[in-house]
């Protein structure tokens, strides 16, 4: 397999004031930019041009479209809110389909309860199937999520180090795997 980095934008999924969440797409981003062989930016759904008041492709972020047809595969860091994900996230994941196709999505919930996102995981696991998605089997649980991070947003909980580097591994893995595939192997 090629050397390429691979590149992996995260998508926050939440535009609400005060997210927290914001505060875990941050240290996803800055553990992400260590590692070489990946290339990855933050994605903020409050800066995507979505149009709400049409539908498929009359609702397409050009901007956002290209890096979905360019990335290898997709972080999404999004909260549970009251069992399930923002409407928002929804809308920006609808606006690409064919771009999302055989790429790796890992899924990263935020919680300020002790279940760390995992409904709102299991949830989106049905929606990025449905997108064309490849899910990784390691997600990622941020629980309490305000004892994980200090008010300026830097880690206080070192746990967290740790599982974010096997969750980016296996990310990592399936994201090589599958471009090798799209790019040698032609469909059926």
């Amino acid at each position: 397999m090629d050397d390429k980095p691979l590149y992996i934008p995260i998508l926050l999924g939440t535009a609400r004031q005060g997210r927290q969440s914001e505060h875990v797409a941050a240290f996803v981003l800055s553990e992400m930019k260590k590692r070489p062989e990946i290339q990855t930016e933050l994605i903020d759904v409050r800066t995507l041009k979505m149009r709400l008041d049409d539908a498929g492709e009359e609702m397409k972020d050009a901007s956002y479209a290209e890096k979905m047809t360019r990335a290898d595969g997709l972080v999404i860091v999004t909260p549970e809110y009251n069992h399930g994900y923002p409407g928002l996230l929804k809308h920006a994941l609808d606006m690409c389909l064919e771009e999302y196709i055989h790429k790796t999505v890992a899924i990263c919930g935020v919680s300020a309860g002790p279940f760390g996102g995992s409904r709102v995981i299991e949830q989106m696991v049905q929606v990025v199937r449905e997108l064309g998605l490849a899910v990784t089997f390691t997600d990622l649980n941020f629980s309490r999520v305000r004892d994980a991070f200090d008010e300026q947003g830097s880690l206080k909980d070192e746990k967290y180090v740790g599982r974010l580097a096997k969750f980016l591994n296996e990310l990592v893995w399936m994201s090589r795997v599958l471009r090798y595939g799209r790019e040698k192997i032609p469909p059926l």
